[in-house]
């Protein structure tokens, strides 16, 4: 098993993963491996020159490469050069680029939640009672918080995939943040 890889983006690749199927892109060739433009635009509902146009961008910022093993010079193939996109931000960090960045990732999580509640009847027995959609409150200092998160992130990437008979993908979100309204930022929604 190879040890999970994580880019950490800069503002101008937060900016590139902020539209909608960037990031849509990036996370199907992370979940089911490389892919051409062609297939992408198939299961994205786009055109293959608007998919080729969003493969460039992802491809200038380093979320993804093309596949020189696959495909010929008409028949391009693309893949994740990462497993994960982490963030973190500070103060001055959180730009009008951030919030639409992180507006997106919200937006997309929603989408898959959705998804996800619709389709859990259907799931075989085995896959029963196995996800959640749980949530916890804490009083938590900066600190504590930070290594709340760390424990966490270290344990999610600690986990081993598997090849065996029945395993099939399974997703964890991190989400952790300071409950909405718990602190007078002084700015008003």
């Amino acid at each position: 098993m190879k040890p999970t890889s994580a880019i950490t983006p800069d503002i101008a690749g937060l900016r590139a993963l902020s539209h909608p199927v960037r990031l849509r892109m990036l996370g199907l060739l992370r979940a089911e491996g490389a892919a051409t433009a062609t297939t992408l635009a198939r299961r994205l509902d786009l055109n293959t020159g608007a998919t080729s146009y969003h493969l460039r961008q992802l491809a200038q910022h380093g979320f993804i490469e093309e596949d020189t093993e696959r495909g010929n010079a008409r028949d391009r193939w693309w893949r994740a050069t990462h497993d994960a996109t982490r963030t973190e931000f500070r103060g001055d960090d959180i730009t009008d680029d951030v919030e639409a960045y992180l507006g997106t990732v919200a937006m997309i999580y929603g989408e898959r939640l959705r998804t996800v509640v619709s389709e859990l009847r259907f799931y075989p027995e085995e896959w029963q009672g196995v996800s959640t959609l749980s949530d916890w409150q804490f009083s938590l200092t900066p600190a504590r918080a930070k290594a709340l998160v760390e424990a966490l992130t270290t344990l999610i990437e600690d986990v081993e995939e598997t090849e065996e008979e029945g395993a099939a993908g399974f997703v964890v979100n991190l989400n952790a943040y300071l409950r909405p309204g718990e602190l007078d930022t002084g700015e008003q929604a």
